[in-house]
């Protein structure tokens, strides 16, 4: 078994899996969108509203990579604890950004705008990405190749790095210093776990190929790191 970051990296379907996975992450949207827009008065309603729109955005975003983007098999341990995540954030980052919390209303602003646009440029970044490599992947000229081209030329793991930005804007959203500790987490999850695990994996598989990619590519920041 190719198990590298705690994720299983053998090629399989799981069509029950993703199709598991899918749909309580719908449920997840169902309970944000019954929140927003249900008959509870909020202290911020709008922004809860917003941080919803956030929470279908992920969604779509989700399903398009379980049964386009993603190769590899995913283990029900994968897809239970992942969604119980998702659940304490995206749930979480709504109850906060409605005022659960807080004692006087959060109007939206400025900040507000530039959140909304970090999490459009993260979810662009990510899937705009994997769309480019899936494109490239499905030729048959490139079939056991390295990918190391588009929005990955600029970084190793731009895929990533488009989560945390994406992650950062959500937070903001939230308007509390809570919601920090999400994208913190994230982050740290992909420097320390996730890339270390995904780039020894990559060497293994392609070599030479990947390793020169490697000594050339910040592997997460582009141009910083």
């Amino acid at each position: 078994m190719a198990n590298t970051g705690g994720v299983n990296r053998n090629h399989d379907r799981s069509f029950s899996q993703k199709l598991t996975f899918a749909l309580i992450h719908a449920g997840i949207v169902a309970i944000c969108l019954w929140l927003a827009l249900g008959a509870i008065d909020w202290l911020n309603p709008m922004r809860a509203r917003l941080l919803s729109f956030c929470a279908i955005l992920y969604w779509l975003r989700h399903c398009v990579t379980l049964f386009v983007f993603l190769k590899r098999r995913i283990e029900y341990a994968e897809v239970f604890g992942l969604c119980l995540f998702m659940a304490i954030f995206e749930i979480g980052f709504l109850l906060l950004g409605a005022g659960v919390f807080a004692a006087d209303r959060s109007p939206l602003g400025a900040m507000d705008g530039i959140a909304v646009m970090l999490v459009l440029l993260g979810s662009y970044l990510n899937t705009g990405s994997e769309l480019q490599r899936w494109k490239w992947k499905e030729n048959p000229s490139t079939k056991g190749q390295c990918y190391t081209e588009g929005l990955f030329g600029y970084a190793m793991h731009i895929n990533y790095f488009g989560d945390t930005v994406l992650f950062i804007g959500w937070a903001i959203l939230a308007a509390s210093i809570f919601a920090w500790s999400i994208p913190i987490f994230v982050t740290a999850g992909f420097i320390f776990l996730h890339i270390p695990a995904l780039d020894t994996y990559l060497s293994k598989r392609y070599g030479a190929e990947f390793d020169e990619y490697a000594k050339k590519t910040a592997k997460f920041i582009p141009f910083l790191y």
